[in-house]
């Protein structure tokens, strides 16, 4: 929030011309960069618009709440109106969606819910009404003060420099009491609407009460969750799954009944059940009516556990987080915080995007712990893939210590991914160097079908007759090719050449092109099997049939392998971005673990493939062909939602 005052205080300041300079001074101070122009015309010519209504309905001591963040997440509403209701006495809200434009029509496609403004704005933009009522349900589900009385808040969109004529059609959408819109045609009725739910008198204290709110999902939102994941997921929780998940809820009922506060860490390899058993506490939380949240640090992952958790439900969605939506929250505000993928823990939240008043210099682990009063995180350190990531029990159990608290370790050992084949996770993991041992010959154990082919053609023919079978697969390649930015409407570029072979690698972006699907559902839509993917969008979920590509980076050299960080095309491993290098043993683990995610990925098979004509050599000798037997299609209840 930039600032808070009374309509008669905010118009003083506007008069003596110190509105726009406060605003800068705190919009920097906030965020760290300065405000970009449209910001700034916003406040010189929108803010005055609803300043004036305000007078002019005589409603000179409602409270504004100017740029209000909403909690848990970067977006900010324009202003909260705080005041008392005229009628029923009880504190009031409005949420006010100010917009400059003079002309907006529906989409020809997606209208009324998109529209499309004027040549400012080349793609179609949300409707103002969806727009602030989706603010007013966001308050409603994560703001305590309006949880239990949903009735006092209202939406309005004011477009003061539009006439009816020229937005005609926008309020095709439905009207309710969280989203209504009005022009500058109507002001005189935008006057009677806000004296509708504001009287004349202050509303500082109500604006107090919306301030100091608890941050936590309310409890009509955790009983939509709670049927929404029980419908979606039936997850049967077997032996120290089962463990797993009563040791966290007994950890809970501690908590409530003697203001206790404990971690629990939940370490377990490659499909292990730990997301299973994150979405089932989630569920049975929820069902108790108990405040929890469910975070990772993948956006690829967060993005596909909203799509399965919540496809029904939008508001479902906003249960989902990143490990960085914490930087501000309040000691304890959750009663339960699940940290799903915590091998992604950074050292720090902060980036160069993150606004100057949130870098406080605390650790990510530590936000990540003080955010609960049980957080648990569900973790395989092997999987650490990039510098910077520092989620290992050690570190976990370090930081519990430190704050004097008591930290429950949870090991998961059975194997629910690679056909539960707990004989190939130790052959992928010896294989690598991650345990003692060294490599050692492949032995079939009629769970888990291994091939080693002599090129990519044969890598994808392959799977290409799994898919016809029935089955899904993906290729995914070690980062040793580099990464264009695909164009719209331009076929994808080819970055992965290996002879006269080439595929493009899965999408960076949220939009799709050319069919190919957005980043983070490459591992979940059909249509991603045409590129290659790389750990960031593979890690975390699973597919029946893994075909992996080791690039350059990793060879086989003698009686070990030898690691060259200069093959690697990965930024996080090839610039310091300003901070110390990783160093080379750094680099090595990163890498190993880099395949090891890749090539456990395969619920029913992985066919390997390597660049290198040694490296070929000596996987060919631990790995005998077994032939590719026919394969009935196989039957899912919930495909490619990674199991750990």
């Amino acid at each position: 929030m930039l600032l808070r005052d009374s309509a008669t205080a905010v118009a003083t300041r506007r008069l003596d011309g110190s509105l726009g300079l406060h605003l800068t001074e705190q919009f920097v101070h906030a965020h760290g960069y300065r405000p970009g122009p449209s910001e700034i015309r916003s406040w010189e010519r929108s803010l005055p618009a609803l300043i004036d209504a305000l007078l002019d309905a005589g409603l000179g001591q409602t409270e504004m709440l100017i740029e209000y963040g909403l909690p848990l997440t970067s977006k900010r509403a324009d202003v909260v109106l705080a005041g008392v209701h005229p009628r029923t006495r009880e504190p009031s809200y409005v949420v006010v969606e100010l917009k400059q434009w003079s002309e907006a029509h529906p989409d020809e496609d997606d209208g009324p819910v998109l529209c499309r403004v004027d040549h400012h704005y080349p793609r179609p933009v949300l409707n103002p009404i969806e727009q602030v009522r989706g603010y007013c349900d966001y308050l409603v589900s994560f703001n305590g003060a309006l949880a239990q009385h949903p009735h006092r808040i209202a939406g309005v969109a004011y477009l003061h420099n539009a006439t009816e004529f020229g937005v005609a059609g926008l309020d095709e959408v439905e009207l309710s009491e969280r989203g209504r819109m009005f022009t500058a045609d109507r002001r005189g009725e935008f006057l009677t609407y806000l004296k509708s739910k504001l009287a004349p008198e202050s509303g500082a204290e109500t604006a107090d009460q919306l301030l100091a709110a608890k941050v936590q999902p309310s409890k009509q939102l955790m009983s939509v969750a709670a049927q929404e994941v029980r419908e979606r997921e039936q997850f049967v929780l077997l032996d120290e799954q089962r463990v797993a998940y009563e040791q966290v809820l007994k950890a809970v009922q501690r908590a409530h009944e003697s203001d206790h506060k404990e971690v629990v860490v939940i370490p377990g390899g490659p499909g292990t059940g730990k997301s299973v058993i994150a979405l089932s506490l989630l569920g049975e939380l929820y069902r108790r009516g108990i405040p929890a949240l469910h975070a990772t640090g993948s956006q690829s992952f967060t993005k596909t556990m909203r799509k399965v958790a919540g496809a029904r439900k939008r508001e479902v969605q906003n249960l989902f987080k990143y490990f960085n939506s914490f930087m501000t929250a309040k000691p304890n505000h959750l009663d339960v915080l699940i940290c799903d993928e915590a091998h992604r823990v950074r050292e720090t939240s902060a980036n160069r995007y993150t606004p100057a008043a949130h870098r406080t210099g605390k650790r990510q682990i530590d936000e990540l712990i003080d955010a609960a009063r049980v957080p648990v995180f569900l973790l395989d350190q092997h999987q650490v893939v990039r510098p910077g990531e520092m989620g290992t029990v050690e570190e976990i159990e370090a930081a519990a210590a430190a704050k004097g608290l008591k930290c429950r370790k949870v090991k998961l050992d059975s194997q629910f991914r690679c056909g539960g084949s707990d004989a190939y996770v130790r052959w992928v993991v010896r294989l690598l160097g991650l345990e003692e041992g060294g490599p050692v010959a492949w032995e079939p154990d009629g769970r888990m079908q291994l091939e080693v082919v002599d090129s990519p053609e044969e890598l994808e023919a392959f799977l290409q007759e799994r898919r016809s079978k029935g089955y899904g697969a993906r290729m995914s390649a070690g980062y040793c090719w580099k990464w264009s930015d695909a164009k719209p409407d331009e076929p994808l570029p080819t970055d992965v050449q290996i002879g006269a072979w080439a595929r493009p690698w899965n999408l960076k972006g949220e939009r799709s092109v050319m069919g190919a699907p957005p980043s983070a559902l490459w591992a979940t839509d059909p249509a991603g099997f045409g590129q290659v993917g790389c750990v960031y969008t593979a890690q975390g979920f699973e597919y029946d049939w893994g075909g992996v590509i080791l690039g350059q980076d990793l060879l086989w050299r003698g009686d070990g392998w030898v690691v060259d960080r200069t093959a690697s095309k990965d930024p996080a491993l090839t610039k310091s971005n300003g901070k110390t290098a990783a160093s080379d043993a750094e680099v090595e683990q990163l890498i190993l673990n880099t395949y090891k995610v890749l090539l456990t990925r395969g619920m029913m098979g992985t066919v390997i493939y390597s660049t290198d004509p040694a490296t070929r050599a000596k996987l060919r000798e631990l790995v005998h062909t077994q032939g590719h037997p026919g394969l009935a299609p196989s039957v899912r209840a919930s495909p490619n939602l990674g199991s750990g």
